[in-house]
């Protein structure tokens, strides 16, 4: 079973870290790419830049934001290759690039996969 973690891009890479993946629609601001220390980066997983922009980063829209986002990822294609791109690692770290370490995207994607691998695994 691959174990999921979150964490911002901006934190020093750390070898726990395992398979590092950025689950930004966005490049992060102020970060070269030759420094990122990502193994992919999966731009086409994250919020749609409609739902993006709504939530602002407004921890007051959270519970919404991720009731929405998660209705969207139930519709992606690219969760399939998500998967397949996890399942190959015990560990993925799943990095973002928001301040708020409670409110963020990744935090969506990692409670959705996970529900998504232990249904696999159920079944």
């Amino acid at each position: 079973m691959t174990i999921l973690k979150t964490k911002r891009i901006y934190d020093p890479k750390e070898k726990a870290d395992g398979f590092r993946v950025l689950v930004d629609r966005l490049w992060p601001r102020g970060l070269k790419k030759e420094d990122a220390d990502i193994d992919v980066w999966m731009k086409d997983i994250a919020p749609s830049a409609e739902l993006r922009q709504w939530f602002n980063h407004d921890a007051d829209k959270w519970e919404e934001f991720k009731w929405k986002y998660n209705n969207e990822l139930k519709q992606l294609p690219a969760v399939d290759e998500f998967i397949t791109v996890v399942e190959k690692h015990k560990t993925v770290t799943l990095l973002y690039g928001a301040k708020d370490e409670m409110h963020n995207q990744a935090l969506v994607i990692k409670d959705f996969i996970s529900r998504l691998l232990k249904n696999k695994i159920a079944t």
